[in-house]
């Protein structure tokens, strides 16, 4: 299996090589190649900073001689006006990287800046954001990094690191029962160590769920209300089991559920439809 770095860098290969293509005949045709210049980060919107790090591996990897000095790390809020980093260099080299550069960092602090806000609303509870699958195709090492940043937590990276039976695994397996035995009777096999969480629908099957002996509980479209009383039945049969709500959770009810008491709320608008944050890369 590949590792975070190998998959970061295939990313950033992938994106020069459909950017470029051939060449950046603009720049190519219009800037001497012994030109050296300067460019600045500006904040233009009030967020939370993510992808620093990122950036300055773009940087190296497509020009070693650039020069990056920061200013403002990964994590920090962030306003108008803010000069994050500067990188001084060959301003071809400036100018070929950056629109990857701030592609990924608008993206990555847009995230950072939505999963604060969501965090930010289960204050004084033992409750995590976490995030989920529903992530760019190819991005998602860097969206999950960002949420992460934001003060969130990951979910799974993938469909490999943790066992996740959800509603249509039940439904073909035959039954919680069997899907949770098979799961069990697959990791011993294999030799893998991983968590078994099952989703739920109603309270028999949190009842099967707890039977079988699962690791967390994931309650599918509950009501809060519904995940009161669905909390307090496993608390008083598995306390040490974890609860998730998931779906249809939105900013006005997050808060509702985390009172609910529990463990986690997973959140796919952290990453399926953000807004990314405004920052320009000029000339200084």
């Amino acid at each position: 299996m590949k590792t975070k770095e190998e998959l970061i860098d295939e990313l950033i290969n992938l994106s020069f090589a459909e950017d470029i293509g051939d060449g950046d005949h603009t720049t190519l045709s219009t800037i001497p190649a012994e030109a050296m210049g300067k460019q600045h980060l500006l904040v233009k919107e009030e967020g939370i900073l993510a992808g620093v790090e990122i950036a300055r591996r773009v940087f190296e990897k497509f020009d070693p001689s650039l020069k990056m000095s920061v200013f403002i790390s990964d994590g920090a809020h962030v306003k108008p006006g803010d000069i994050a980093f500067v990188v001084e260099g060959p301003v071809r080299s400036l100018l070929q990287t950056e629109r990857l550069m701030l592609n990924i960092m608008q993206r990555m602090s847009g995230i950072a800046t939505v999963t604060a806000k969501y965090q930010a609303l289960l204050d004084g509870l033992d409750c995590k954001v976490l995030d989920t699958r529903k992530t760019t195709p190819g991005m998602r090492i860097l969206e999950k990094e960002a949420v992460h940043i934001g003060g969130g937590h990951n979910h799974r990276i993938g469909l490999f690191d943790m066992i996740l039976i959800k509603d249509n695994h039940v439904d073909f397996a035959g039954g919680i029962a069997k899907a949770v035995k098979s799961a069990k009777d697959y990791c011993a096999a294999k030799g893998k160590d991983l968590k078994i969480e099952v989703e739920v629908r109603n309270t028999d099957e949190i009842r099967q769920a707890i039977e079988a002996g699962v690791d967390r509980i994931m309650l599918d479209n509950f009501t809060p209300e519904r995940t009161c009383e669905a909390v307090k039945l496993i608390r008083s049969l598995a306390p040490g089991v974890e609860i998730e709500s998931s779906g249809g959770i939105t900013f006005d009810t997050l808060r509702a559920y985390g009172e609910a008491g529990v463990d986690f709320i997973s959140v796919g608008a952290l990453t399926h439809s953000v807004k990314g944050l405004d920052l320009s890369f000029k000339a200084c």
